[in-house]
């Protein structure tokens, strides 16, 4: 099968399409023959050599597919079978033709989206969700401050805290990147190259990216942290004014999760928000694709993440 890959860490033009052995399905496992797989950060990083797969998991980019079952391995049970178009969660392996991935990271895929659309969700949404509502604990009427607010984590999470009956605000580099937070429904939006701490205490009546989100942050408020994109030094008295808020900051990762969690957090995913992404739902949830690429322009869509121009998620479509 053709494979996206990289013999030496680097920029975009290390990448090309390899010819690697297809892979079997194990215990449990199905193979998907893979339609589209969304690019994420945790791709640039580990094509930079800075984020290693976890143990186990395939070196093969790809976080996120979809496609259709192409073969059930040993043990499987009967929740899927040969022809189902499913999307999947992956802790690696999905810019390839072919992906094997556990039975209970499998997701049907919501009636009137299209594969390149449902490509787009297992890692972004459910990365969201879990840090909305089993981190964070949003409520009906909490103001939520969601940075990158045009990335693809961060127009799940508009949605999502819509859905919750929370007021998203958002922070993001350009005026179409705010304009378009704020046609999914963010209350405001803030240029994180200024002072965003500012502009929110201003909307809520209330030096660096901790200071400024500690600024920001209101008594007795959460801090979910998950990524380190504004960087992971800190010089200053970080503790005692988070102390001072009694504040809780809360930090996760979803790749490096063991499988029982995923398989739990895909469960409730699936059961509580998936119905909302159907074409007849009243209240549809939509993954916003910013473009689509042929797997062959690889390199252009990394170039294209790097330059920080997407406003929701990146596609690549495998060949068929």
């Amino acid at each position: 099968m053709l494979a996206v890959h990289f013999d030496q860490p680097g920029g975009p033009e290390n990448l090309y399409l390899k010819e690697v052995p297809k892979p079997s399905p194990g215990e449990g496992e199905v193979l998907l023959k893979v339609a589209a797989s969304a690019l994420n950060r945790a791709d640039l990083l580990q094509r930079l050599g800075q984020y290693d797969p976890p143990p186990g998991a395939s070196s093969i980019l790809g976080l996120e597919a979809s496609g259709q079952v192409a073969e059930l391995g040993p043990g499987c049970q009967g929740h899927w079978k040969i022809g189902d178009l499913a999307m999947a969660l992956l802790p690696g392996g999905g810019q390839a033709q072919y992906v094997t991935v556990h039975e209970d990271l499998l997701m049907p895929i919501p009636e009137g989206l299209t594969l390149s659309q449902a490509a787009a969700i297992p890692e972004a949404w459910i990365t969201a969700f879990q840090l909305l509502h089993l981190l964070g604990h949003v409520q009906v009427g909490d103001l939520v401050l969601i940075h990158a607010g045009s990335s693809g984590v961060g127009t799940a999470a508009i949605q999502l805290a819509r859905k919750a009956g929370a007021i998203p605000l958002v922070t993001a580099g350009s005026q179409h990147k705010l304009q378009m937070a704020e046609k999914l429904g963010a209350a405001a939006g803030f240029n994180y190259r200024e002072d965003f701490s500012e502009a929110t205490l201003r909307f809520t009546n209330g030096g660096s990216y901790w200071e400024k989100n500690i600024n920001c942050l209101a008594l007795d408020g959460r801090w979910v942290l998950y990524g380190l994109i504004g960087g992971g030094d800190v010089s200053g008295p970080l503790l005692s004014k988070l102390l001072f808020k009694r504040g809780s900051l809360i930090t996760s990762l979803l790749r490096s999760r063991d499988h029982k969690y995923k398989q739990t957090l895909v469960k409730t995913f699936t059961e509580q928000i998936l119905p909302y992404f159907s074409k007849d739902s009243p209240q549809r949830l939509l993954p916003v694709l910013d473009r689509v690429y042929h797997v062959t322009d690889i390199q252009a869509a990394h170039e294209y993440m790097e330059a920080n121009r997407n406003v929701g998620k990146i596609v690549l479509e495998l060949p068929q």
